[in-house]
């Protein structure tokens, strides 16, 4: 069986698995990482949004052959400044605004949250609306308005 490596949340990993597994399973079923969560292996729900190299994708829609040694993937469990630390702005945000209901979906709203903050920052603007509209994560419990307003409120703090 091939061994794949990468980084991730900040280590350097080595893990067997066949080339065409997607990485969400390699994440979850053999690296035992568990916040992205899988809900349509498709990329339309992006529960699973995650981190590669700084920016947002869907570990469902990937095999994990497509991930070189030099990639570095991130899930909720490694965001900046929260590995044996406070929770990161963004996280602190959602739970200010009490937007979790069932909670399923929120590391991958999280995810993506933090990834459009940043790149609005780098587009030289702070996240708008516009900005938020482009975010196209599904919440089965119709949080959205409590969903923006945290983004907003997170970003202040990042």
């Amino acid at each position: 069986m091939p061994t794949h490596t990468f980084k991730l949340n900040g280590k350097q990993i080595s893990v067997e698995a066949e080339d065409n597994v997607r990485l969400l399973w390699v994440l979850r079923d053999l690296l035992g990482v568990t916040g992205p969560k899988y809900g349509c292996a498709l990329e339309v729900c992006k529960s699973c949004t995650s981190h590669i190299n700084g920016k947002a994708f869907n570990p469902c829609s990937v095999q994990v052959k497509d991930i070189q040694p030099t990639d570095e993937i991130t899930t909720i469990e490694g965001l900046p400044a929260t590995v044996g630390k406070d929770l990161h702005p963004m996280q602190q945000a959602w739970l200010d605004n009490d937007v979790s209901q069932c909670g399923y979906c929120q590391p991958g709203q999280i995810m993506a949250a933090v990834a459009k903050v940043k790149q609005a920052r780098a587009e030289g603007h702070e996240i708008a609306d516009a900005d938020l509209d482009e975010l196209r994560n599904i919440c089965r419990c119709g949080t959205y308005s409590r969903i923006r307003e945290a983004i907003k409120a997170g970003a202040k703090g990042m």
